[in-house]
């Protein structure tokens, strides 16, 4: 069996370490650019998203140290159940300047899963909509109007 690399991107953004921190923490940080979330985001506890699902995606939140490290784990996602075992995380390194840099990499989710096309796709969405959420305070998290344009140019519902 040939194992292929984790889905990885890099982003940089104007904005602080401790910004990015909590766009990726809190509840109002998460709706703003990914998806409107329950829970807690602070080490030891759980995320619930909806997605237009009728069971949410749960996510336990692993480690969350301020500044600079997220890790999540995937512990239930009926609609897409590959991600579940799944581990996002997030390393935030301040960078020159006003500049902030996001490795994020979602560990587990490779070539070998049959979601990997579109989910790639959508996490670059969502890294781009984080992006614009920390540097003009506006992203387009799912069920936004740049959600829905890429969903309907992609054939994603």
């Amino acid at each position: 069996m040939t194992t292929t690399a984790d889905y990885q991107t890099t982003v940089r953004a104007k904005a602080s370490p401790d910004a990015l921190f909590d766009a990726l923490t809190t509840v109002t940080g998460l709706a703003a650019w990914w998806n409107p979330a329950t829970g807690s985001g602070v080490t030891g506890g759980e995320l619930r998203f909806h997605m237009n699902a009728s069971h949410p995606l749960v996510i336990h939140v692993e480690e969350a140290t301020r500044p600079s490290s997220v890790r999540w784990t995937v512990v239930d996602c009926p609609f897409l159940p590959d991600w579940v075992g799944t581990r996002p995380t997030f390393t935030i390194t301040p960078g020159d300047g006003d500049t902030t840099e996001l490795f994020f990499r979602h560990r587990g989710l490779s070539e070998e899963l049959e979601c990997f096309g579109m989910c790639t796709r959508s996490w670059q969405h969502y890294m781009s909509s984080l992006r614009d959420y920390l540097e003009v305070g506006d992203g387009s998290p799912l069920g936004s109007p740049g959600d829905l344009a890429r969903r309907q140019a992609t054939s994603i519902r």
